[in-house]
C-alpha cells in the first residue's frame, strides 16, 4: 500500500513483527459495515457511480460471509483487517474496489471500528452483570432467612441476613454497570472523516454516515479523532473494576467454601478435584476468578502506559491498544458467565451459618445500643461492654449466661430487660433503618431489584 515511495520490499520480520491480523481479525463485521456506509457517503458525493457502490456493497457483504464461514483466507503481508478486506475486494471486483479508501485512512477507519466494536461489547457486558445480578437476587431470595456473621478485618463483627450480603455485591455491580452506560456515551462518537489527522480535501457528508451508524455525535477534531484511546482505556477501566468485585465476591465463595468456616457448598459441575487427594473438592470458579482479575488489572496498566507518551497525532504504538482490549471483554464476559452458573447452583449450609452468627459476641454492639437507650453515653456504654467481654472470656461464660447480678457488677444500667436483646432474630428485626440488614428491609429490596432487572 506503500510501494511507490519504497525501493525495497518489507523485510519478512518486519512484517510479522507490524502484523495485527492475527488478533484484529475480529473488528471484521464492523471494518465491512463502516466502509458500506463510507461508500454511502462516496456514492453521495459523486465520487462513486451507482454501480460501483452497489458492487462494493456486495462484495463486502460476501468476504463477510466468507470470513463467517471460515473460508477467508488472511495475510501477515497485508498486515491487518482493513488491508485484508480491502485487497480481497479489488480482486473481487476490480477497480471499484481500490476505490473505496478515497478520503479515508487507516488512522480514522480503526478508530471507528474500534468504537463500534466497543459500543457491542458495552451492550453484552452489561446484559451479563444483569444476569450475575439476578443469580445473586435468587439465590438470596431462596436463603431469605440465612443468618451469617458479617465481618471486619476478618473478624467476626455482627449478625446479618445471607441476602444482605449478597445483595452488597449486586449494588457492586449495578454501579458496574452505570460506569459503562456512562462510558457508552464517549464511545458513542463518529471518528469516520478525520482522515490520517487533518481530513482530506475531498469532504464526505459525515452526518450522513453518523446517522447510517447510528451514532448522535461527531468527532469534533480530526486529530484528537485518530489520536484519542480514551475511550478504550475508559471501557478497561470499568472492565478491570467489574473484576474487582468478582474477585472480592471470589474471595468470599472461597471461604465460604473451606473447612472452616462451611457455609456453603459448591456444585460439582463448577469445582474440581485433585490428581492426589481424592477428597479434594477445589473452587477453581472462584481462584480462576480472582487470578483473572490481575490480568485485567495489567490489561489497564498496558493501554495507559502505551498511551502516556504519545505525541500527536496517530503513533503506531496505538496498534498495542486492542490486544488488552480483547481479553479484558473476553475476560470478564467468561467470569461473568460462569460466576453466575455457580452461584445459581450454589448451596448454602443454613444451619452453620446461624451456629456461626449465634457468637454471642456479635451482640455486643447491640448491648452497647442498649446501655445508650438506657442514658449511658456511647463512650462510656463502649467501654462496659469492653470490661463485660473481657469477664465473659476470662470466666468462659456467655453473655446470655451472666447473671443479672454479674451484669450489674460492670454497670446498674443493666435491668432483667437485658436478656431480650441476646437473640439474633431480635437483633436483626431492629435494624430497620435505610440501608440496614432487617428482614423487612432485606424482602423490599429484594423486590426492588427484581422489579429494575
Amino acid at each position: 500500500m506503500w510501494k511507490g515511495r519504497f525501493q525495497t520490499e518489507t523485510s519478512n520480520l518486519v512484517q510479522l513483527y507490524g502484523e495485527s491480523i492475527s488478533y484484529d481479525w475480529r473488528l471484521y463485521s464492523y471494518d465491512v459495515q463502516g466502509s458500506i456506509a463510507h461508500a454511502n457517503a462516496l456514492r453521495s458525493a459523486g465520487l462513486i457511480s451507482a454501480k460501483e457502490k452497489q458492487a462494493i456493497t456486495r462484495g463486502l457483504k460476501e468476504i463477510c460471509k466468507e470470513i463467517e464461514a471460515g473460508d477467508f483466507q488472511f495475510k501477515t503481508s497485508l498486515e491487518d483487517i482493513h488491508m485484508n478486506i480491502e485487497s480481497a475486494l479489488t480482486e473481487k471486483i476490480g477497480d471499484a474496489g481500490a476505490r473505496l479508501h478515497t478520503a479515508r485512512s487507516r488512522n480514522d477507519q480503526v478508530a471507528l471500528d474500534t468504537r463500534l466494536y466497543c459500543r457491542a461489547e458495552i451492550t453484552a457486558i452489561i446484559e451479563l452483570i444483569a444476569q450475575m445480578q439476578q443469580s445473586l437476587i435468587n439465590t438470596a431470595e431462596r436463603y431469605q432467612d440465612a443468618v451469617v456473621p458479617g465481618y471486619t478485618h476478618l473478624q467476626r463483627g455482627q449478625p446479618v441476613l445471607f441476602a444482605h450480603h449478597l445483595l452488597a455485591y449486586v449494588e457492586m455491580l449495578d454501579r458496574d454497570a452505570q460506569r459503562l452506560r456512562d462510558a457508552y456515551k464517549r464511545v458513542n462518537v463518529m471518528p469516520l472523516g478525520s482522515g490520517a489527522l487533518a481530513g482530506s480535501t475531498i469532504v464526505l457528508d459525515r452526518k450522513q454516515i453518523a446517522k447510517e451508524l447510528d451514532f448522535p455525535a461527531i468527532t469534533q477534531n480530526s486529530m484528537d479523532a485518530v489520536s484519542d484511546r480514551d475511550y478504550i482505556a475508559e471501557l478497561i477501566f470499568d472492565i478491570a473494576l467489574t473484576g474487582i468485585h468478582l474477585s472480592r465476591l471470589s474471595e468470599d465463595v472461597i471461604l465460604w467454601a473451606s473447612a472452616e468456616f462451611d457455609f456453603i457448598e459448591l456444585s460439582d459441575a463448577h469445582t474440581t478435584g485433585s490428581s492426589l487427594m481424592p477428597q479434594k473438592k477445589n473452587p477453581d470458579v472462584a481462584e480462576l476468578t480472582r487470578g483473572k482479575t490481575g490480568r485485567l488489572i495489567g490489561d489497564l496498566v498496558s493501554i495507559l502506559t502505551t498511551i502516556k507518551g504519545l505525541p500527536m497525532t496517530y503513533n503506531r504504538d496505538l496498534q498495542e491498544d486492542k490486544e488488552p482490549l480483547f481479553d479484558a471483554i473476553d475476560t470478564i464476559k467468561a467470569a461473568l458467565a460462569v460466576f453466575a452458573e455457580m452461584i445459581d447452583a450454589m448451596k448454602v449450609k443454613t444451619e452453620n451459618t446461624r451456629a456461626a452468627a449465634s457468637d454471642p459476641f456479635l451482640l455486643a454492639t447491640d448491648l452497647a445500643d442498649y446501655l445508650v437507650l438506657k442514658k449511658v453515653p456511647f463512650r462510656q456504654a463502649h467501654e462496659i461492654m469492653g470490661q463485660l467481654t473481657a469477664y465473659s472470656l476470662k470466666h468462659n461464660i456467655a453473655f446470655a449466661d451472666l447473671t443479672l447480678d454479674e451484669y450489674r457488677q460492670v454497670s446498674d444500667a443493666f435491668d432483667p430487660d437485658v436478656y431480650r436483646v441476646l437473640d439474633i432474630d431480635t437483633a436483626l428485626k431492629a435494624r430497620k433503618g435505610i440501608g440496614a440488614p432487617s428482614p423487612a428491609n432485606i424482602a423490599k429490596q429484594l423486590k426492588r431489584w427484581k422489579r429494575k432487572l
